[in-house]
């Protein structure tokens, strides 16, 4: 793991496969809630990713609420992509990936780029992203019993995150983001998760819009459970997926095609 400075107070990790390719790089954000987390937090699910995809990972690890609130964690993420491409690789090359909190900035930063004017990644991973920080779903009371986080830790989450801005701003709550130009997307879920109607809709949103978007349901599981590869077996199945979604756009030079996959 190679550190280096994005700036004075900005650090990515290069996370590198020896039997990766030299094609493709994936941007990794870790989740946490925005409050909490780390490249360290998350190396098992960060190498796990690079096999999987064949591919050298950069781990951003963004400024964290309270002490940093919205916009600071995008706006990190989007530095982390700018070193990228000043680095030397094609934008076409880079994949955002990230999972929870940072599956939401993977999709928040390809819509700053969208919208700056800045080349587009050739793809994005979003895993059990949050979506929508008014979490309307009818997933998060349903399926409160099944998974780890309860409904009042997702309103103290936004709270201290936003600080007062608004839930419903596109670069927070991709939801009610214009999804038109968006490159192609995978989204993974579990069924068992709060989030997962939020997911759900954003998903059909993005298709409706003209996104070739992938989206993958995985009965029974909950938030986050990608990070759990040695006693899940559905992780390696996620894993696996994330890495062929990759190869797909990295190697092969040809985008995936829309479809629902229910495991």
């Amino acid at each position: 793991m190679d550190k280096v400075n994005i700036r004075d107070d900005l650090s990515g990790f290069f996370i590198r496969d020896q039997q990766g390719s030299d094609r493709g790089i994936l941007l990794f954000f870790h989740g946490g809630g925005f409050t909490v987390g780390s490249t360290r937090d998350h190396l098992g699910l960060i190498a796990a990713l690079g096999r999987a995809a064949g591919t050298t990972v950069f781990s951003v690890d963004y400024r964290l609420a309270p002490e940093h609130h919205f916009p600071a964690a995008l706006l990190d993420s989007v530095a982390g992509y700018r070193f990228l491409v000043d680095e030397g690789y094609d934008a076409g090359q880079i994949i955002p990936v990230g999972i929870s909190a940072g599956g939401t900035l993977a999709l928040g930063l390809t819509l700053y780029a969208r919208d700056e004017g800045l080349p587009l990644p050739g793809g994005v991973i979003a895993m059990s992203p949050a979506v929508d920080m008014l979490f309307p779903g009818d997933s998060v009371a349903r399926n409160r019993d099944f998974d780890w986080i309860p409904p009042e830790r997702l309103h103290a989450i936004r709270d201290t995150y936003l600080a007062g801005s608004n839930p419903c701003n596109p670069l927070a709550s991709p939801m009610y983001a214009d999804l038109s130009g968006f490159p192609p997307l995978l989204v993974q879920a579990g069924t068992h998760e709060v989030l997962f109607d939020d997911i759900s809709c954003f998903v059909e949103k993005a298709a409706i819009e003209g996104v070739s978007v992938t989206f993958e349901r995985y009965p029974g599981m909950f938030h986050c459970w990608q990070m759990f590869g040695r006693e899940v077996p559905q992780a390696g199945k996620a894993l696996s997926s994330a890495g062929n979604f990759v190869k797909c756009i990295v190697q092969e030079d040809h985008s995936p095609k829309t479809k629902s996959i229910f495991f």
